[in-house]
């Protein structure tokens, strides 16, 4: 099977983290990095890391929203599976200052009586055609212009009662956020 420009990326990512590791010295990295770059096969990159610590996949996310509200906000590892419940208080999920290397994040939303609130960082993609509107329904305002090397986010679930929205930040966010790095 061949592979895609997602997938040697990744390799690339484990190798130039090896290195940094010294797990492997810097005339060695620079072979692999080399054969990683031009792998047309699976079987090509499989060797390049096959000496190394394998990545542990982190745990699947739940997130629940209670009756006081929940958020995961700022730098936090993003798991390949996550779970949000709206709760009665809320629920939200900001990826816009993670470090998220995955292809995919699958996401499963229940908006509930408060619902759920997504915001993905630009040029990340959502799927979202197999989302359940409910009764509080689901609006998807986020854009189909993907970057290279972000993921994509496929949503799944119900909006219950309060409903389920994905977006990219809006301008207060992109504000903020701007104030914040200039300090």
């Amino acid at each position: 099977m061949r592979v895609s420009h997602d997938e040697r990326e990744a390799v690339v990512e484990r190798l130039n983290t090896a290195a940094a590791e010294g797990r492997i010295d810097f005339s060695e990295l620079e072979v692999r990095l080399d054969r990683a770059l031009n792998a047309k096969t699976y079987a090509d990159l499989e060797h390049l890391t096959a000496d190394l610590p394998q990545e542990i996949p982190a745990e699947p996310l739940v997130l629940k929203g209670g009756i006081n509200g929940a958020a995961r906000t700022g730098h936090w590892r993003v798991p390949a599976r996550i779970t949000v419940y709206g709760g009665m208080g809320g629920a939200k999920l900001d990826f816009t200052q993670t470090k998220c290397r995955l292809p995919e994040i699958a996401i499963e939303a229940y908006g509930q009586m408060a619902g759920v609130t997504i915001i993905i960082p630009d040029g990340w993609v959502a799927e979202t055609t197999e989302m359940n509107p409910g009764l509080g329904g689901f609006k998807d305002k986020t854009t189909s212009e993907r970057l290279p090397g972000t993921p994509r986010v496929r949503l799944t679930g119900d909006g219950g009662a309060a409903g389920v929205v994905i977006r990219h930040p809006n301008s207060w966010e992109r504000r903020v956020r701007r104030r914040a790095e200039g300090r």
